[in-house]
């Protein structure tokens, strides 16, 4: 039983071992510097202007779950509109349900005002 797993681990440890190398061979060859250029932000241009350790509006919370589930929505149309002539009736009503309960959660976050940002 356990010779079923050794091709695993051993995997395992050229991934580990592949990694360590690399990171150590950027540690030694890499350019430690750190001048003022390096350490500037650069995501949005400008220094920040408040503590970044605030708390966010729940409404963000929110909405990134509404992207989540259109995304998955999403991820799982495709699949079902290629075989649906396969899966039947059968099918179609697993989509319908699916499609059901994602419009449920689509209504209780309009509800619940998250995709108004007044």
């Amino acid at each position: 039983m356990l010779q079923n797993y050794l091709p695993v681990l051993v995997f395992l440890g050229i991934a580990t071992a592949i990694g360590l190398i690399l990171l150590g061979l950027g540690f030694l060859f890499g350019r430690g510097q750190k001048d003022a250029e390096k350490l500037s932000a650069y995501e949005c241009g400008f220094e920040a202007f408040e503590d970044t350790r605030t708390r966010f509006d729940v409404r963000y919370y929110l909405v990134a779950i509404l992207f989540i589930v259109f995304d998955l929505e999403i991820a799982f149309l495709f699949p079902w509109a290629v075989s649906v002539d396969a899966l039947g009736l059968a099918g179609l009503v697993a989509m319908g349900v699916f499609l059901g309960v994602l419009v449920v959660g689509f209504i209780y976050e309009w509800k619940k005002g998250a995709l108004e940002w007044d």
